[in-house]
C-alpha cells in the first residue's frame, strides 16, 4: 500500500539520500509494511466498537505521538507557520477527510468480515494513483501501465459481475487514498508535519465525538471496560507508529525498492482474511485475484525499466 514518505530525520543531523539501498532503510520499511498487514487482527479487537469511536481514536492518540515526532525533529515552527496559512489549513482539511473516510471503510470492512475486499483495494491502489496523476496532473502513462489498468478494470468487472454491484469497498479505499496522496503533495510543508496538521484539524471533532458518547452514556473510554480503554489507545498507536517506521525507511531506500515492497502489506492482508478469517474465497474472487496480480507484474516490472533506463540515461557507464 503505498503511504506518503515522512522524512524523520532530526534537521540539526540531516542525512544525504542514499543512492542505493540500506539495510536500516530495508529494515525500517519491513516493519512498516508488516505493521500494515497484521493490522486486521487488531481492528479485530476493536470489531465490536462503532466504526465512528474507534476512527476518533485513531486521531486522538496519532496527535501526541506524531507531536513528539516533531519535538524530536526540532520542526514545530512548521506547524506554526502553517496554522497562520489559510491555503495550507484548506489543503491540510482536504487531505484529512480523504485519509478519514480512508481509516473509516477500512476499520468498518474489517468488522463486518470484508477484509479480502480491503486487500484488494490496496493492491489497486497503485494503479489507480497512476490514472489519478494522468486525469489531474497531465502525467503521461506507458503502454505497460495501461495494460496493467486493464487487468485492473477486468478484474473489477469480474467481482461486480459475480455480485452484482461494483465492489465499492476496494474501490473507496484505493480511491480515497489516492486522492489522499494527491492532496498531500500539495501541502507547502514536509510529509511529517503534514500528518501532525491533519490529525490536528481532525482532533476538535473527534474529541467533541468521544466527549458525546461518553456523556451520553455510550462511549467505551472508561468505566469497568479497561481493555476497550487500551485498545482505543492502540489505536493512534497503530495509525502513527507504522508511518514513522515507513517514513525511515523510504529515505534510505530507492523507490523501486518500496515500489516492490508495497505489497507485502496486501498479501498479508488477502492471507490473514483467507486463512484467519475464513472469509469465503470463490471462483470469481480467484480469478479477479490473478488479474490483479498480473496486472501489478507488469506495473512492477514497468517500473524497473524506467529506473533503469533513467539510470543509463544519467550514466551511460552504469
Amino acid at each position: 500500500m503505498h503511504r506518503p514518505a515522512m522524512s524523520i530525520t532530526p534537521a540539526p543531523a540531516a542525512r544525504a539520500a542514499p543512492t542505493g539501498d540500506t539495510v536500516e532503510g530495508f529494515l525500517y520499511a519491513l516493519a512498516a509494511y508488516l505493521f500494515w498487514g497484521f493490522l486486521p487482527i487488531f481492528m479485530k479487537l476493536v470489531a465490536h466498537l462503532s466504526t465512528v469511536e474507534v476512527l476518533a481514536h485513531r486521531v486522538i492518540w496519532s496527535v501526541p505521538i506524531a507531536f513528539v515526532l516533531l519535538l524530536w525533529l526540532g520542526r514545530t515552527s512548521d506547524i506554526s507557520r502553517a496554522l497562520r496559512s489559510p491555503r495550507t489549513l484548506m489543503q491540510a482539511a482536504v487531505a484529512a477527510g480523504f485519509v478519514s473516510v480512508n481509516w473509516g471503510i477500512y476499520v468498518w470492512a474489517i468488522s463486518v468480515d470484508r477484509t479480502l475486499e480491503t486487500a484488494l483495494g490496496y493492491y489497486i491502489n497503485p494503479l489507480l494513483t497512476v490514472v489519478v496523476g494522468a486525469v489531474l496532473l497531465g502525467e503521461k502513462m506507458t503502454r505497460a501501465q495501461l495494460v496493467a489498468i486493464g487487468f485492473a478494470v477486468a478484474a473489477v468487472a469480474v467481482l461486480t459481475w459475480d455480485t452484482g454491484g461494483l465492489p465499492w469497498v476496494s474501490l473507496a479505499l484505493a480511491g480515497s487514498w489516492a486522492m489522499y496522496a494527491l492532496f498531500k503533495k500539495t501541502l507547502p510543508i514536509g510529509p511529517a508535519q503534514g500528518f501532525f496538521l491533519e490529525v490536528l484539524l481532525l482532533l476538535v471533532p473527534a474529541t467533541a465525538y468521544v466527549v458525546w458518547l461518553q456523556a451520553t452514556g455510550r462511549g467505551h473510554f472508561g468505566g469497568t471496560g479497561g481493555g476497550d480503554v487500551m485498545l482505543l489507545i492502540g489505536c493512534g498507536f497503530v495509525t502513527a507508529v507504522p508511518l514513522i517506521l515507513y517514513a525511515n525507511g523510504a529515505k534510505l531506500l530507492k523507490l523501486s525498492t518500496i515500489g516492490i515492497m508495497q505489497y507485502i502489506a496486501p498479501t498479508i492482508v488477502f492471507l490473514i482474511a483467507v486463512f484467519v478469517f475464513d472469509e469465503p474465497f470463490s471462483t470469481a474472487r480467484g480469478v479477479a485475484f490473478v488479474l490483479i496480480w498480473t496486472g501489478l507484474a507488469i506495473y512492477t516490472w514497468s517500473m524497473f525499466r524506467t529506473h533503469r533506463d533513467a539510470r543509463v540515461t544519467a550514466d551511460p557507464t552504469a
